[in-house]
């Protein structure tokens, strides 16, 4: 129920100046937001990569309205593509974008054209692009631009939501060679038509769910912090005989640090999803509808302010 509260606030303006009201807010933030501008960005790169991490960088901005500010996050992702590119990361550093912030809202045309733009950067930064999932109504639209892109930019990844009742074929139908797949339980509020919302539906569905992907012959990127689906995630890898580079654990900035490290010493590619920009909010409230310890952190944070 508390999670479902923080879903709805996330696109609520009157939460948005109250939550960004508070002074202590920002510091709470800096947990999960690595900064906000391409320099905060690269240094969270090289912070992570000399500790044997991997990363994938998402400018903050979702629900674009605008032409001149989809222009303008397009613009923000060649920045920071153009800055990795001396640093010779290669896939150790990809970005990750959500279609809604490049145009998405505005026109199907102009969200592929601006992806087209963010490939063709990451392709001449030797690495790639994954694109972000949003609420159900944005699947269709996204697939499609997908499969324009994987025409030109065949690597490019893609993130899937187990929650979504039609994920498991969607899965089916994205689980051949070469085909990058990010695996997320789901961040947004979807009305139980469309989606499983309790705790223990969505569990089992990430589960069948991983099951397509590792019995694929795509790359999954298992996105999860839950030591029970790592655990089925390991025991499909012996079974289906996938060696550990064929797949990858993916985390968020922040989030169990301890266990991305304990992970990546095991041998696994870890990569640590790494958001920043000034645009947090609704990232941020997502981040505490998803775990009641970031609430706790939250609230702790305000009472010893």
């Amino acid at each position: 129920m508390l999670g479902q509260v923080f879903l709805a606030a996330s696109r609520s303006p009157l939460a948005r100046r109250a939550v960004s009201g508070f002074p202590v807010t920002r510091r709470v933030v800096d947990r999960f937001v690595a900064g906000e501008d391409a320099g905060d960005a690269l240094a969270a790169v090289r912070r992570l990569t000399r500790a044997g991490l991997t990363v994938t960088l998402d400018h903050l901005g979702e629900e674009t309205r605008d032409a001149r500010a989809a222009a303008e996050a397009v613009k923000a992702y060649i920045t920071v593509l153009d800055a990795l590119r001396p640093l010779g990361l290669g896939t150790r550093a990809e970005v990750s974008v959500k279609l809604s912030a490049v145009g998405q809202v505005l026109d199907q045309a102009m969200a592929l054209d601006h992806a087209r733009e963010i490939c063709a950067a990451a392709r001449d930064a030797g690495t790639t692009v994954t694109l972000d999932m949003e609420d159900h109504t944005t699947v269709d639209s996204t697939l499609s631009v997908l499969r324009a892109l994987r025409e030109d930019f065949p690597a490019t990844g893609v993130a899937v939501q187990a929650c979504l009742r039609r994920s498991e074929g969607d899965l089916r139908d994205l689980s051949h060679e070469g085909s990058r797949v990010r695996l997320v339980k789901g961040a947004y509020a979807e009305p139980a038509s469309v989606a499983f919302r309790r705790k223990h539906e969505v569990d089992k569905a990430y589960a069948r769910c991983l099951r397509v992907l590792m019995e694929g012959a795509g790359y999954p990127m298992i996105a999860t912090h839950d030591d029970r689906l790592i655990g089925v995630t390991e025991m499909l890898a012996d079974r289906t005989g996938r060696g550990r580079d064929t797949f990858e654990y993916q985390m968020l900035y922040g989030i169990r640090t301890d266990k991305q490290q304990a992970l990546a010493r095991a041998g696994s590619t870890v990569r640590v999803y790494v958001p920043y920009g000034d645009d947090w909010y609704g990232y941020f409230m997502r981040r505490l509808a998803e775990r009641p310890a970031n609430v706790a952190f939250f609230l702790r944070s305000l009472r010893s302010k």
